[in-house]
């Protein structure tokens, strides 16, 4: 018996609504427990204070300024190495079996788990170049587990700009460099940003890679070589040792608002330039 085409389109309907509510509604009751028990516990000098007691008093400012470098200097490393091999993949090179082997590679690499890279971090950053804990293992690990990420929002981006805009380039007798970074990345830089976008809200939320490999220093850092402390690496800690409850939701709250804030700000900075691209 063959069922109709609107009770199919009905099913459909409802079973994709229903999938898409008990998303949101997962993600709307975990972020209100966290804020709920977190919020009450943040202050001025939660923010603005250093740690006592291995964190079971004062505030977070060593770990804050820690989420911020880090991801940071992952951006800075792996942002300029994913944009050139993407523009090498779609710009310079034709469809062939090494550009399939790169892609298969990069696509194996994105679902690497985090802690494997925290393992190889710290065998080759921390020891055997002897860097260790520091901000510039931490970066560069974080770098290596983005790159994958960066690369491929970059390459989706730069194939959607449309031919006819490389032809009429090259007819003005523009380079095909020219055309790259005059035509091509301009177009495809709202794709960009969501690559970096999605590379920031995960070296933000990052524990494993990071504690093997920045170390979980309550100290300021003053220098690359120093070792950091980021709020997941504090918040997992004061969690998983049983430090300070309040602390650690205090801690994870701030974490949610500083993704919160990151996601925003990007996105009204890509909203923003493709509004001043169609005037």
């Amino acid at each position: 018996m063959r069922i109709p085409p609107k009770i199919t389109q009905a099913l459909a309907v409802i079973l994709l609504g229903a999938a898409t509510l008990i998303t949101v509604i997962t993600l709307v009751l975990i972020i209100a427990f966290v804020l709920k028990r977190g919020v009450p516990e943040i202050s001025w000098e939660f923010l603005s204070t250093k740690p006592r007691e291995m964190g079971k008093a004062g505030g977070i400012l060593p770990t804050l300024l820690g989420t911020v470098l880090l991801p940071l200097l992952a951006i800075l490393i792996a942002l300029p190495m994913g944009v050139g091999t993407a523009v090498y993949l779609t710009e310079y090179t034709r469809e062939n079996r090494v550009t399939r082997i790169i892609r298969f590679g990069t696509d194996c690499l994105a679902g690497i788990p985090s802690i494997i890279f925290g393992l190889f971090g710290y065998i080759f950053f921390v020891t055997i170049l002897g860097m260790g804990w520091s901000m510039i293992s931490g970066g560069l690990t974080l770098a290596i587990m983005i790159l994958p990420t960066i690369i491929r929002t970059s390459e989706e981006a730069i194939r959607s700009v449309p031919q006819a805009y490389r032809e009429v380039s090259c007819s003005l007798a523009a380079t095909s460099w020219e055309t790259v970074y005059k035509v091509v990345l301009p177009n495809a830089l709202p794709g960009i940003m969501t690559g970096v976008v999605l590379g920031i809200g995960r070296s933000i939320g990052e524990t494993a890679a990071v504690i093997f490999t920045a170390g979980s220093s309550l100290m300021m850092p003053s220098s690359l070589n120093d070792s950091v402390r980021t709020m997941s690496v504090h918040f997992y800690l004061l969690a998983r040792e049983g430090i300070s409850d309040e602390k650690a939701y205090a801690t994870a709250a701030v974490l949610v608002f500083a993704v919160l804030l990151v996601n925003l700000a990007a996105y009204w900075m890509m909203n923003r330039f493709i509004a001043k691209r169609s005037r």
